[in-house]
């Protein structure tokens, strides 16, 4: 069994199924893309809420998969990556419809319209938090994981963009920032079919972040992981696949970023594809920048064309 099957294995996660039949909720012409918020099955017969960005003019065109940032507003989602709400350096939807690609944002679980609390992007307190804790609670006392439940919705998601006819099927990547970022690395790992990826501000080894007594988003409360896993194991799963990793010098969910490249680069260099995991290491905190965001657009407008 190799590493990637392995990992798979211990998160129990499920087979690819055939992409689910999404439905149109409701359609907005915009400039450059038509955004289309749809709703499909997610995997545990839930609906999974998404905004579908489509580019003006005859495709196929690239797709990516965007997973929204937590930064503990749990009232956000979909809408911040799309610019309805929130910080603007987070819509790397219209910058990449824009810039002709398909985009395809949904709800983690227990975020907007996908909290079982209240739906829509207004705050609701404590609830929101206690609500989140509650999923990852329950699946540990099932023996499952809020991480399984994550990346089962988001392989879902990836393959809905994989069967949408405007969709260049040999190049789907994903993005993620932060709590996005996790995601990334974990369905980057585990998900041969995506063509390529960039996480930003979520490459710190388990190891760092406990001697740092950082915090722990939830979905990566996982079980004895760490005693056989590590971050760097789910980059060297992602070669030879471009792959971005995006970290900053003050950014504790980053902190260690340069040591998990320099472990995972030599996966790279086996495959003799050395060049196609990228490390930008920004001084700074957390939070993107314009610099950061722009680079991140230009990097994957770039690697789409060529994946």
């Amino acid at each position: 069994m190799n590493l990637r099957e392995e990992i798979r294995a211990y998160l129990g996660l499920n087979p690819a199924g055939p992409a689910p039949q999404y439905r149109i909720v409701e359609e907005e012409i915009c400039a450059g893309y038509t955004r289309l918020l749809i709703t499909y099955p997610g995997s545990e017969g839930d609906e999974v809420p998404a905004y579908l960005l489509l580019p003006s003019g005859r495709g196929p065109f690239p797709g990516v998969l965007v997973h929204h940032q937590h930064n503990g507003e749990r009232h956000l989602g979909k809408s911040e990556v799309v610019g309805l709400a929130g910080d603007p350096l987070q819509a790397f939807g219209p910058a990449l419809a824009q810039q002709g690609l398909v985009v395809l944002a949904p709800d983690s679980i227990c975020f907007e319209d996908r909290r079982p609390n209240k739906k829509g992007t207004m705050p609701d307190g404590d609830n929101d938090f206690f609500q989140h804790y509650n999923e990852m609670c329950y699946r540990l006392l099932c023996g499952q994981t809020l991480m399984k439940k994550v990346l089962d919705d988001a392989n879902i998601g990836f393959a809905v963009l994989q069967s949408h006819p405007a969709v260049d099927k040999r190049r789907i990547g994903i993005l993620g920032h932060s709590y996005g970022g996790n995601t990334v690395l974990f369905q980057m790992a585990l998900n041969e079919s995506i063509a390529f990826g960039c996480s930003s501000g979520a490459a710190c080894s388990f190891r760092q972040k406990m001697q740092a007594r950082t915090g722990m988003e939830m979905a990566l409360v996982i079980p004895g992981f760490c005693q056989r896993f590590e971050i760097a194991d789910l980059v060297k799963c992602a070669a030879p696949r471009p792959f971005l990793l995006v970290s900053a010098t003050e950014d504790k969910y980053s902190k260690d970023a340069d040591g998990i490249v320099a472990e995972a680069s030599l996966a790279y260099q086996a495959l003799g594809a050395g060049d196609k995991l990228v490390h930008h290491r920004y001084q700074g905190g957390h939070a993107l920048t314009r610099e950061r965001f722009e680079r991140i657009v230009g990097w994957l407008c770039e690697v789409a064309e060529l994946a």
